[in-house]
């Protein structure tokens, strides 16, 4: 039986009393083998970050009740954009970024599209000039999908001393 996946969109303005521990816990269940990492515990604080910023948008995937994964982000502030200390050199100065700061699925949901489906949504009303996300450098099958949905790597972080390094990928949302 093919289950249908409802996406629900969630903005700062409409979090729902319960909505930082969904996330807490679809994130223990997708890095369960790595939640040793100190790193990976630290997830709390990032959604407290995340959700804290003005415009903060997510995205969270339901299998009826269930929640299967989510996708977030917010837009960066002008002139304060991280990314900018790559090798990317956009035309204009003044371009407008979003940054995913998050997109996961639980392992029983994975390899369902899903993950697309939530990255889409999120960027789908963006007005952001870019996208801009991390990938760990050691997961280059997850760098070559966000390059299926239009990223280009443009160069390296490691954004805390405790951190991966992080590929920077960029994409274009408007023309």
């Amino acid at each position: 039986m093919t289950r249908v996946i409802e996406l629900r969109h969630y903005g700062q303005e409409s979090l729902p009393e319960n909505f930082r521990q969904m996330l807490i816990d679809v994130h223990a269940d997708a890095y369960a083998d790595a939640m040793d990492d100190e790193f990976n515990q630290r997830f709390p604080w990032f959604v407290d970050h995340w959700s804290g910023m003005d415009g903060f948008s997510c995205v969270v995937a339901f299998d009826g009740d269930e929640p299967t994964g989510f996708a977030y982000g917010a837009p960066l502030q002008r002139g304060r954009e991280w990314w900018r200390s790559t090798a990317f050199a956009p035309n204009n100065g003044h371009i407008a970024t979003y940054a995913v700061s998050e997109v996961m699925v639980r392992p029983r949901w994975r390899k369902q599209g899903i993950s697309e489906r939530l990255h889409e949504a999120l960027l789908k009303e963006r007005s952001e000039d870019l996208a801009v996300l991390l990938v760990d450098v050691t997961h280059p099958k997850v760098q070559d999908l966000y390059e299926t949905w239009g990223y280009e790597k443009v160069g390296e972080q490691q954004p805390f001393a405790d951190s991966p390094v992080y590929a920077v990928m960029v994409k274009r949302l408007q023309p």
